[in-house]
């Protein structure tokens, strides 16, 4: 019988209490919550079978949101393109992978073949045409590159923007994950527009933004010594103590720079 088709449990494991924060220099970001001394009995539970599906689901696609917005700071994917198809368009997920995955690395090779950070997204058109690609990306292209590397219809790109005075690449690389968010939201909410076996989104490898674990006596302390990292105190802050139905474990969450 495979692991998915029983339950199984871990061993209770006693550890120190106190506040864990996961720190992601590279993104400027950090989260954390209060650990206890002690990890309960946890059961395993095959995928598609939790006791709370809509539950489960919010939580994953937290869990993607905050994946793709730390890998877009750390980076500084700041252009946010589009890739659509002509004709009656492309209706293939499996064969739009490979388009896309065929794109990037013929536009890796034509700014000069050097590794490229990059986000991409598919999304079903609203008008039947199939899917296109939303992508993010950190330098500069000339426009005739792109066009080549996609040479399958159109494309459309550009640098983030509307933004206050003083925002920085941080914070165009925030907003444009932002928009992609919003795609990957859709897989977790609509089940028509997941495809089984295949990732919800694609990124290049090797880029993923490093962590550094964190550990002191209250949530202050472990921001303090996350703000040391960068010589400022977090420009914005969340703590689940201002959320008044919280039932998890206290948690806290920064963003430093702009």
């Amino acid at each position: 019988m495979g692991l998915g088709a029983r339950a199984l449990r871990e061993p209770v494991v006693r550890t120190r209490a106190g506040w864990v924060l996961s720190l992601y220099p590279q993104a400027a970001e950090a989260g954390g919550c209060f650990v206890s001394s002690y990890r309960p009995d946890r059961t395993y539970v095959a995928r598609g079978q939790a006791a709370d599906p809509e539950r489960a689901a919010t939580e994953a696609g937290r869990r993607a949101r905050s994946k793709l917005r730390r890998y877009c700071a750390a980076n500084g994917l700041n252009r946010l393109g589009t890739l659509t198809y002509r004709g009656e368009g492309c209706h293939d997920p499996l064969a739009t992978r490979g388009h896309v995955r065929d794109f990037f690395k013929v536009l890796r090779a034509g700014l000069g073949g050097e590794p490229l950070a990059y986000v991409w997204v598919p999304e079903w058109h609203h008008t039947g045409h199939g899917l296109h690609v939303h992508f993010a990306v950190g330098r500069y292209a000339p426009r005739r590159v792109i066009d080549a590397a996609w040479g399958r219809g159109f494309v459309h790109i550009k640098l983030i923007g509307d933004l206050p005075v003083g925002s920085g690449t941080l914070t165009e690389a925030r907003k444009a994950a932002g928009y992609l968010s919003k795609y990957v939201t859709k897989t977790f909410t609509d089940p028509d527009t997941r495809v089984l076996g295949l990732h919800r989104y694609g990124l290049a490898q090797g880029f993923t933004p490093t962590k550094v674990a964190l550990h002191g006596r209250s949530p202050e302390d472990v921001l303090d010594q996350a703000s040391e990292t960068f010589g400022q105190q977090p420009a914005r802050t969340w703590s689940s103590s201002q959320v008044e139905d919280w039932s998890g474990p206290p948690a806290i969450w920064a963003q430093w720079g702009r």
